[in-house]
């Protein structure tokens, strides 16, 4: 079994400096595919339906569960 601090040495690479770590950044940024305006209001759309939505479903269930449980320990008196 190897001592977990040679496997970390090991596997660890020379840190890079702040320069080049900007330049990496930016070379992923360019790769990116950003939306298109059209897409992005789709999406922005799309993710309000589905939030109002399940907001809807949980209010309901929430208040047919309070309902339910009220009327349970309610019933005796």
């Amino acid at each position: 079994m190897t001592d977990s601090r040679e496997a970390r040495s090991e596997a660890t690479e020379p840190r890079t400096s702040l320069p080049t770590f900007y330049r990496q950044v930016v070379a992923e940024l360019r790769k990116v595919v950003w939306p298109t305006q059209d897409q992005l209001v789709t999406y922005f759309i799309v993710t309000l339906v589905f939030v109002a939505f399940f907001m809807t479903l949980v209010s309901l269930l929430d208040l047919g569960f309070g309902k339910l449980v009220f009327e349970i320990f309610t019933q005796g008196q």
